[in-house]
């Protein structure tokens, strides 16, 4: 059994669920019942294993399998998309909080449901949709991503949403850090779910965020190797590559070129995985509680001051090459016409809509461009370009490149 440190998030005193738990025993003994805090932890698994499992059994997570990572309705079957994308770094975030002690469950459960909030065709999706909904709150993935997990996805007859812990919402709302100004989805879940948005979040949920940074800071490198986006002369213009490049070769000077570009991703996320917990253990020194974590007023789990800023240049690198590729812009703007079209044709004719979506459409705004934004972020690329023919008569062209 592993042990857990002082300063890890609980599954036995998390902050409660924002519906009162009424579910039946696996012994099968009768209901479960009673206030926030109720004891779900009967049988084999966690509250913290309860929300993975619940994330994985979503409908909202199935359907990453078919939403963008970087290349958008890809083609080819070995590039990633936002499923493969959060498994990769729900492997990244369990490693970091085993070695931190930490709660690898809440650890896993961040990471999964991170970009469940995520439209199709990935940022182009998310820039329409925020075009879109511009006089009625904005849309922003993160938030969305919460807004899926507390309202939208709701398999259970007693509430909306999943009712996930409080440690696991909080997590998915301020990742990133604390929130100052909420956007309109954020702040009516914080009404009804006070989540603290002012302080940091837990260390689970500052992992989950890192390890998101480590897995398609790398994982994009090889899509976009493999996609001939980007080529070897590319990644030597950046001199700790290069540094790694050539260790590589020492190491494997006979082998194929494309088995040593492979070995130098590995390279590249065990040197970040290693350093994120050389700084972080530094950083936690002398903490003896979650609730000191949070109050800490700053980060604490991250990359050294080296490694961020030898981060920071790989992403303007990646900027650069891949996501503002002339191709990639290209395929970006075909998207983003689609979602256009798509929220026009709902918002003239609600009859385009499912009837289960019918039903429940509020007759004015801002609640209704509210659900068609909903329904909308919840389409897979497939669905979207699908749907657009299905409305229009034509099938959208020229979205993917790869």
């Amino acid at each position: 059994m592993n042990i857990r440190a002082p300063y890890a998030a609980n599954p036995l005193s998390h902050g409660g669920r924002e519906f009162a738990a009424r579910r039946t025993d696996v012994s099968g003994s009768g209901p479960i019942s009673g206030p926030n805090t109720s004891t779900e932890t009967r049988g084999p698994r966690s509250d913290f294993q309860r929300d993975r499992d619940r994330i994985i059994h979503s409908m909202s997570f199935r359907r990453l399998k078919s939403k963008t990572q970087v290349f958008i309705a890809p083609d080819g079957d070995h590039y990633r998309t936002r499923l493969t994308h959060s498994i990769e770094v729900a492997q990244v975030g369990r490693v970091l909080a085993r070695a931190l002690a930490l709660d690898e469950d809440l650890t896993e459960a961040l990471c999964l449901a991170h970009d469940l909030g995520h439209p199709p065709f990935g940022h182009a999706g998310e820039a329409a949709l925020s075009e879109a909904m511009v006089r009625h709150g904005g849309f922003d993935h993160n938030a969305q991503a919460l807004r899926t997990v507390m309202r939208i996805e709701s398999p259970y007859p007693e509430h909306d949403g999943l009712n996930l812990t409080w440690d696991l919402l909080e997590g998915l709302a301020k990742h990133n850090g604390p929130v100052a100004a909420p956007n309109w989805a954020l702040a009516e879940l914080d009404d009804a779910f006070p989540l603290d948005l002012g302080t940091w979040p837990s260390l689970e949920a500052q992992i989950a965020a890192v390890s998101d940074d480590i897995a398609y800071d790398n994982h994009d490198i090889d899509d976009g190797l493999r996609a001939g986006f980007l080529d070897l002369d590319d990644l030597m213009e950046l001199d700790f590559l290069a540094d790694q490049w050539r260790a590589v070769e020492k190491r494997f000077p006979g082998a194929p070129r494309e088995r040593q570009l492979r070995e130098l991703i590995r390279d590249q996320i065990g040197l970040m995985v290693n350093d994120v917990l050389e700084h972080t253990a530094a950083q936690i020194k002398g903490f003896g509680s979650v609730a000191e974590i949070r109050d800490a007023g700053r980060q604490l789990a991250g990359f050294s001051p080296e490694m961020q800023e030898h981060e920071r240049t790989l992403k303007a690198f990646m900027y650069d090459k891949l996501y503002y590729h002339s191709e990639q812009v290209s395929a970006a703007e075909r998207a983003r016409d689609v979602i256009a079209r798509l929220f026009a044709a709902y918002s003239q004719d609600a009859k385009l809509l499912p009837a289960q979506w019918q039903e429940r459409l509020p007759e004015s705004d801002p609640d209704r461009s509210r659900m068609i934004a909903d329904f909308i972020a919840g389409m897979s690329d497939r669905f979207a370009m699908q749907s657009c023919e299905a409305i229009y008569g034509e099938r959208p062209q020229g979205l993917s490149n790869v």
